[in-house]
């Protein structure tokens, strides 16, 4: 249920009856006052109740999960997601033996999915969350994966003693190696090209421009 209508002798008695209903707390919903309630002739004849409707806020979080989850279903996967509250950030945590499909080559499915949810969840909010996916654990191997391969592209530049190129990348991963690499004092890095073909350039100090 997430919309009633209903009345009380008084605005704060309907307000009351209405959160029972929805089983909510007034920070949880709308409220809007239909009509005052009117005292009749003699206070009794003609007496009219206050009408208030109470409408639940939308909860991104459960809008998400549950676009979420409706997703997986369609696509025939048999899945379990666990929700986690991390540093102000929801992540979604996905556990299927079927995890390979929902991650796809490079994790792009998994991106993919990660900016519908977050539509989805977001479409009604009155402020912005975001929300993370994951899928097995894929995003710490990941990170691990591009940390280690930062380090060692960033040994071959200053071994030949010229610019090396990665493979394209999405924005987040081209973050983290630039992330990475700030702390090695021997290179410098840069993005190049255009989207979705946009990659990071690993450039030897004594050889960069």
């Amino acid at each position: 249920m997430k919309k009633v209508t209903v009345s009380g002798k008084t605005v704060e008695e309907a307000v009351k009856q209405g959160l029972e209903k929805l089983e909510a707390q007034e920070t949880e919903v709308h409220i809007r006052v239909l009509e005052e309630p009117q005292k009749g002739f003699f206070g009794l004849l003609g007496a009219r109740p206050a009408l208030v409707e109470l409408e639940r806020k939308p909860d991104p979080v459960r809008e998400g999960l549950l676009f979420l989850r409706d997703v997986i279903d369609q696509m025939g996967i048999h899945a379990s997601v666990e929700q986690e509250d991390r540093d102000g950030t929801i992540c979604f945590h996905i556990h299927s033996a079927e995890a390979g499909v929902l991650i796809g080559k490079r994790g792009q499915t998994l991106d993919s999915l990660q900016y519908l949810v977050n539509l989805a969840a977001n479409r009604q909010s009155e402020e912005y969350l975001r929300i993370t996916l994951d899928a097995e654990g894929y995003r710490s191997r990941r990170k691990e994966a591009l940390e280690v391969l930062a380090e060692r592209l960033a040994e071959k530049a200053v071994r030949l003693k010229k610019e090396v190129r990665l493979e394209p990348m999405s924005a987040h991963e081209r973050k983290m190696i630039h992330h990475t690499l700030q702390k090695n004092p021997r290179v410098t890095t840069y993005s190049d090209g255009k989207e979705p073909n946009r990659r990071i350039v690993v450039v030897p100090k004594q050889s960069a421009n």
